[in-house]
């Protein structure tokens, strides 16, 4: 059962101002909205309507989930959150956003826990694995008072601290120990860990965590602080545990605008995952000749650059082919693909000299894609066929990890792995 304190809700839902949902959770919403440009979710006057971004946001004691879902009319009981709970988590996972094996099997079997707790136990692991190791030390300057000369003078701050301590001298100096900004920064993001699983089975553990911690400066981060984080052989253990507290510091909003609200809001844009999970299932089922690329662009006109989601290529030279997939995280079944989408595959394929392009869609049912499936445009030089492919294995209502093997078969050209 999901605590007294969660609600569960699908993308593109609509989430109503009533029970657990209090004007004062739809005010630090509308704030939390118009900090990200309105891109989350859409204001009604009584009510919030969500967009594609799914994810979770804990908002003044109250947890969101937001789940993804591809056919609006798939019924939304509880079983339903539970099989796309249990999807977005897996693609988050295999897209190396998430390390769900970090989580106690016990608390899963105890209760049903959302992904902050998820992250949250992810990142207290992390934590926990370095303390047990060692945490590291570290130069860094400090200007302070000091009862032996030490570093270098600072003469205006000496005279101004120190006309009745003669015995000090105010100086600036190198330092080594452990209140360096690395830990700090970890010092924060288990500060917001705490306050956000006060009642929750990982608020002991964090304070242990932070009983077995080292005091250090409290200090203000931002999105800065992380470029300024030192990167060598001594943090490179540090890697994970800093990636996930920038995750909860940057998501983190305290006092959002005038109010009073504590707000963490992890949420992801539902077209960029699904790219990214068949990309990766896509090059874990590829071939040794085959190769598998995201995010490869080309000039197009003056400084605008076009760029398909997914390239695959086989063989080398006057022998290499070219497909190209671009997914789209919708249903088509009921619909045609829009001009402007048929427009851009065309592109792709004039750009990068490829003879087949798809657009790649989720749907309940696999539909086989055959040679005659990839529909040639006017000009007889490339085709273009709609690919179906359902994420789900029907028997047991996980996600299907032979979609990468399936979509490449349908590329007649192109051989994968045998399971």
């Amino acid at each position: 059962m999901l605590k007294d304190n969660t609600i569960q809700v699908f993308e593109h839902s609509f989430l109503p101002i009533e029970g657990k949902f209090e004007q004062r959770h739809f005010v630090a919403l509308s704030k939390l909205n118009a900090l990200h440009q309105y891109q989350y979710f859409d204001l009604k006057h009584n009510g919030i309507l969500f967009k594609q971004f799914v994810g979770v946001i804990q908002v003044d004691g109250l947890t969101i989930e937001i789940l993804p879902k591809i056919d609006k009319y798939e019924t939304e009981n509880e079983l339903a959150k539970q099989k796309w709970q249990r999807a977005l988590i897996e693609m988050l996972r295999v897209t190396r956003k998430l390390k769900v094996q970090q989580v106690g099997e016990a608390n899963v079997r105890k209760q049903q826990i959302h992904l902050l707790d998820i992250y949250f136990e992810w990142f207290l692991n992390e934590v926990q694995l370095l303390i047990h190791h060692g945490l590291i030390k570290q130069y860094y300057k400090e200007t302070s008072n000091v009862k032996a000369l030490k570093g270098k003078l600072e003469f205006a701050g000496h005279i101004s601290k120190n006309l009745v301590h003669k015995e000090r001298f105010y100086t600036k100096h190198q330092v080594y120990d452990k209140d360096h900004l690395v830990h700090q920064v970890l010092n924060i993001a288990l500060t917001i860990v705490e306050k956000c699983t006060k009642g929750n089975y990982l608020y002991s553990k964090c304070k242990t965590v932070q009983l077995d911690f080292p005091e250090v400066k409290s200090i203000h981060v931002n999105e800065t602080t992380f470029t300024k984080l030192p990167n060598n052989r001594k943090t490179a253990p540090y890697e994970t545990a800093l990636a996930i507290a920038r995750l909860i510091i940057l998501n983190y909003a305290p006092n959002i605008s005038s109010g009073n609200e504590k707000m963490l809001a992890l949420l992801f844009d539902m077209n960029s995952l699904w790219e990214e999970y068949v990309l990766v299932r896509l090059k874990q089922s590829a071939k040794d000749d085959v190769r598998v690329y995201g995010q490869d662009s080309k000039p197009f006109w003056k400084n605008i650059t076009i760029r398909p989601d997914i390239v695959i290529e086989k063989g080398e030279g006057d022998d290499k082919e070219t497909f190209i997939i671009d997914t789209k995280w919708k249903n088509i079944d009921y619909s045609e693909p829009s001009t402007q989408d048929l427009r851009q595959m065309y592109v792709y394929n004039e750009y990068w000299d490829s003879k087949k392009a798809m657009l790649l869609y989720p749907s309940n049912e696999t539909k086989e894609i055959k040679e005659g499936d990839f529909v040639p445009f006017e000009n007889n030089k490339h085709a273009c066929s709609l690919g179906k492919v359902s994420i789900f294995n029907k028997a047991t209502e996980t996600l299907n990890e032979n979609i990468g093997k399936e979509i490449l078969g349908w590329f007649s050209a192109v051989e994968y792995k045998n399971s």
